[in-house]
């Protein structure tokens, strides 16, 4: 009995390459990729927080200022103590949730950005980009 025996080819399509080295080799252009997607990526964070800090942050201000919503009641309970207990953490999770978005946002930027790119421009084909027959469809010289 015979054995099949594959043959193959080295690979004929070009390889794609992928800008990472520029990072993994710590060049100055990869910095400047990397302190990019850090300061994209920082500028959010303090956008979230300064969202945050005015949202949460002030409403114990006014509840000092406005003592009459802090001293209101629902249900027997004090405002204040429904609204910083009960109500601040479905918006923190909303924040949250943005904050994931925008980041993963970013870093699909980023590697989009770095993604692979083509080792030499893609050539149209030894007729162009219309083909054997041009882009009239004749093959041959038109006269009058």
């Amino acid at each position: 009995m015979t054995e099949r025996v594959r043959v193959t080819g080295p690979d004929r399509r070009s390889r794609p390459l992928a800008r990472t080295h520029d990072i993994d080799e710590e060049t100055s252009l990869g910095s400047v990729y990397v302190r990019s997607l850090m300061r994209a990526q920082l500028s959010l964070a303090l956008g979230v927080v300064a969202v945050l800090a005015v949202t949460i942050g002030a409403l114990p201000l006014l509840f000092h200022l406005v003592p009459e919503v802090g001293n209101a009641q629902v249900a027997g309970l004090p405002i204040a103590w429904l609204v910083l207990g009960v109500l601040v953490y479905p918006w923190l999770l909303l924040l949250g949730w943005a904050y994931v978005q925008r980041a993963e946002r970013n870093e699909q930027h980023f590697t989009e950005l770095l993604g692979p790119h083509e080792s030499r421009p893609e050539t149209a084909g030894p007729a162009g980009p219309a083909g054997p027959a041009g882009p009239t469809g004749s093959t041959g010289p038109t006269g009058p």
